[in-house]
Order: C-alpha cells, then structure tokens, then sequence
C-alpha cells in the first residue's frame, strides 16, 4: 500500500517511479526526493469524460499530479485521516473528501438519484452535499478527510444502517442508498440534520461516519 498513517491526521505517501498518486491540492506537507506535484487535468483514470462530470456536479475539487521518487507527507485542514484499502470494489465518496489516492484506481463519478430517486434529489438540495458523488474503482488504496475522527459500521442484509447525510463519509460494497424522512414535506425546507432526513443504507458492505456534523 502507498499509504502509511503517521498519526490521525497525517498520512505518508511513498511514490516510485512509474507509478502516480492525486491529491487535493494544497494537501501537501512536506517531501523528501525527486518528487514533482503537476495539475490534473485529467483526474485520475476516469479521463476528460469525468473531468466533465464532476464539473457538471459543482465538484470540481482541484486534485495534483504526484510523480517521481521519495515520500511525501500529506494532510489537510487539521482533519482526521482514514486510510481505506480497496481490493477491486468501487468507493462513493464525496469529492471534497479526498485526500489522495494511488493512480491505479479508476475515478468516475454516480448520480445519487439514479439511487436515491427523489429522494435523492432532495439529499443533495437539503443537506448540501452533492447530487454526484465521487466513485473510485479498482485495486489501491484512497485517503479520506472527516471531522472528529471516523468509524466504520457494517452494512447487512438483515440489517440497514441509518445514517446523518452530513455525518456519512464514504461507503464501499454492494450497497443501495435512499434518503428518508420522519417529517411531512412541509417542514422539509431548510431542515438537514438527521433529525428531519436520513440515509438508508442497505445491502451488504461499510459506511463510513464521521464524528462530526461539520462540512469540511
């Protein structure tokens, strides 16, 4: 993996030649060798078509180009550090999110509504987190950001989890998600908090939480 975890809110990336990592841009700390740090123009493997994506749905995170040989340390914010491991299943996760991960992944980007239906509409108009959510596939490994620390909870079959949109990270697996609520859609508008909506997550996998409602 390309990813050691310093401490909570730092993580070291070792990169070799031939190989490249993104990152947020601004997320890094300090490096040691000849490492060089270029836009991207093209975000990952996903190419110009996901560029135009996630342009399309006001996610235009600026990601760099990392290359060359040496080590880098990367952080962001003061933000909590999550290192998640993929071994060829497909991560959401909001852009904003990101913190780095290796260029083997393929990045693409989902329309929550194909998932959530309206409900998923209204997700990203309540809560202000993004209609389109990133997706990244394949083999690497993926840092994420979350205020306070995050906590993983698996996702079964017999038992869907419920999460705050605000509070929700990342989540990976064969999972459906769909936005509900316990108020009427009177008392809907400028209501975001898990006290009014929130997310069913069902199937079999892991949701990601953070400690926080804060947006990043």
């Amino acid at each position: 993996m390309a990813f050691r975890e310093v401490n909570s809110k730092m993580i070291e990336a070792t990169v070799v030649p031939g190989t490249r990592l993104f990152s947020q841009r601004g997320a890094m700390l300090a490096y040691r060798g000849d490492v060089s740090f270029t836009p991207s123009i093209q975000g990952g493997q996903g190419g110009v078509m996901s560029m135009i994506g996630r342009r399309v749905a006001n996610e235009a995170t600026p990601l760099m180009t990392v290359e060359g040989s040496g080590t880098v340390l990367f952080g962001h914010g003061g933000h909590h550090v999550q290192v998640i491991e993929l071994a060829g299943d497909t991560l959401y996760v909001e852009a904003d999110r990101l913190l780095a991960f290796e260029g083997t992944l393929q990045q693409g980007t989902m329309f929550m509504g194909s998932q959530g239906g309206v409900m998923g509409l209204v997700r990203g108009q309540a809560t202000g987190q993004g209609l389109f959510t990133t997706t990244l596939a394949g083999h690497g490994a993926v840092a994420v950001m979350a205020h306070g620390g995050v906590f993983e909870v698996q996702i079964t079959p017999q038992r869907p989890v419920h999460v705050d949109p605000q509070a929700y990270v990342a989540h990976h697996g064969e999972v459906r998600n769909k936005l509900t609520t316990a108020i009427g859609w009177r008392e809907m508008v400028g209501r975001g908090s898990g006290e009014a909506f929130q997310l069913e997550l069902s199937g079999s996998g892991v949701v990601y939480v953070q400690a926080s409602e804060e947006k990043l």
